[in-house]
């Protein structure tokens, strides 16, 4: 085995990558060394490479990670579900790192605990360096959540998993029950496309999805959408007045406009789940009185939780071949042309771009 890893460092925004090479770490107790087999840009990535949100620098971008186990420390480590892994083996793991024993996580929200480490946001430091995508290896800390990954996937379809996918199915564990509901996905890029599949096949009775783009309305037909609209059209709210109102909202967009429109669409006891609002904004206008007559619940989520991205998992082993999620990674890169890719996957003409170290 090699004994040094290949990364390009994140120095500050719309600057070039800065390849470097990094010696591979000592493992402490239940750590793991992953050589990166696929990875894909997500769109923080490129917020974060081109100053529309702060990260740490210097950092290797990228958390949108599959791989192989090169290494694990000596006591061994198990997986989600207490199998002991093994060198060779093809998996995923939790966009990060935390302290099941912390305040917060024994709240059910590891997501937010103590001291959490985020995989492909967090500051080089000393002892891990090699802590996001764009490199050739990927050290895991105690703490991560590791799951194996079905052979079958590959790494088009695996790689987003465990950022788009696990967060839409934790949105799906907050909309609670949708057998016999009406559902609507505002916004349908990557995480829209995941929800409108998704939703299908945890038997909603209809899929409706809108977004500004026509295009991409289009597009979700073949994720299970059963009808699509553009944003702002009126014919969205009398076409669900007609078919029994929507039940639940996935917004996915995060525009303040899109939300408040998307509240006055539900119908009542409805439920609308918020995974887009992750940036700056303006404070969202919402009448009390209305959402408290119309029996409306409001809820948001940040990352997501280890069984969600279990739920990711099984779902994309049972439909990957039902939707065409391989398809959404448009083109792919080496690692050594990063730069790019990240022009290519800022023009906006794919949902996901590649990463092949």
């Amino acid at each position: 085995m090699k004994q040094e890893a290949v990364a390009k460092v994140f120095i500050k925004a719309e600057s070039p990558f800065s390849k470097s090479i990094i010696s591979l770490p000592k493992l402490s107790k239940g750590e793991v060394l992953v050589k990166t087999s696929y990875a894909t840009i997500c769109a923080s990535d490129l917020h974060t490479f081109y100053g529309r949100r702060h990260s740490c620098s210097h950092s290797i971008l990228g958390h949108e990670i599959i791989g192989v186990i090169e290494n694990i420390a000596d006591e061994g480590v198990l997986d989600f579900y207490g199998s002991p892994l093994k060198i060779g083996d093809k998996i995923t793991w939790s966009v990060y790192a935390h302290d099941p024993e912390s305040q917060t996580s024994k709240k059910g929200y590891p997501q937010k605990s103590e001291g959490l480490y985020k995989y492909g946001h967090e500051q080089i430091s000393e002892k891990y360096q090699l802590n996001g995508g764009f490199s050739s290896h990927c050290h895991l800390r105690k703490g991560t959540s590791i799951f194996k990954l079905p052979a079958e996937l590959t790494g088009r379809e695996a790689a987003p998993i465990n950022c788009t996918h696990a967060t839409i199915a934790g949105a799906m564990r907050l909309a609670g029950k949708l057998e016999g509901k009406n559902v609507l996905i505002n916004g349908v890029g990557m995480l829209g496309l995941s929800a409108s599949a998704m939703a299908k096949e945890l038997g909603a009775s209809n899929v409706w999805v809108q977004d500004i783009n026509s295009d991409k309305t289009k597009q979700a037909k073949s994720f299970g959408a059963d009808e699509a609209f553009t944003f702002g059209a009126n014919e969205l709210k009398e076409f669900a007045k007609d078919h029994g109102n929507i039940d639940v909202v996935i917004e996915t967009s995060g525009v303040p406009e899109a939300i408040e429109h998307c509240i006055k669409l539900l119908g009542i006891g409805g439920t609308i789940v918020l995974v887009g609002s992750v940036f700056s904004q303006r404070d969202l206008a919402i009448n009390a009185e209305y959402l408290v007559r119309n029996l409306l619940t409001i809820r948001g989520l940040h990352n997501y939780i280890p069984e969600d991205l279990a739920s990711a998992i099984t779902f994309m082993e049972k439909n990957h071949t039902k939707y065409p999620f391989n398809e959404l990674v448009g083109i792919e890169y080496p690692l050594d042309e990063l730069e790019e890719a990240f022009e290519t996957g800022n023009k906006g003409s794919y949902y996901r771009v590649g990463v092949k170290p």
